[in-house]
């Protein structure tokens, strides 16, 4: 989901951007370019992450950054649509990112499982 967020707004930051934000100039779409790259940092993280194991203090940063990103995104997006006046279309941004600061926000308060565990221990 990072990525292919992150290379939506990098390569079409100035098409994105106004159907997401009315009334958004043309001449700001090196904002979308700024928020594409955090997006393709922490994507990249996330893949050099991936067969780790994740929960309470295994893979700590990973984590981290992925509950700080969606926490903040969460809260923004939420003050956003829940004043009125939003394109129905964000609603399509905000569902999987709320959904993904509970995800993350459970990972970093949690242990693994017993499963995740012994898996780990097969490898």
């Amino acid at each position: 989901m990072l990525l292919l967020g992150g290379a939506a707004l990098l390569f079409g930051a100035d098409v994105v951007l106004p159907r997401l934000i009315p009334a958004f100039p043309p001449a700001g779409a090196w904002l979308g370019q700024l928020l594409a790259a955090a997006l393709l940092a922490v994507g990249a993280l996330d893949w050099l992450g991936r067969s780790t194991l994740l929960g309470g203090i295994y893979g700590r940063p990973v984590v981290m950054a992925n509950a700080v990103l969606y926490f903040v995104a969460a809260m923004v997006l939420l003050k956003v649509v829940t004043r009125g006046g939003a394109p129905a279309a964000l609603w399509l941004v905000v569902v999987p990112v709320v959904a993904f600061a509970g995800i993350y926000g459970w990972l970093l308060l949690r242990g693994p499982i017993e499963r995740d565990l012994e898996l780990q221990r097969r490898a």
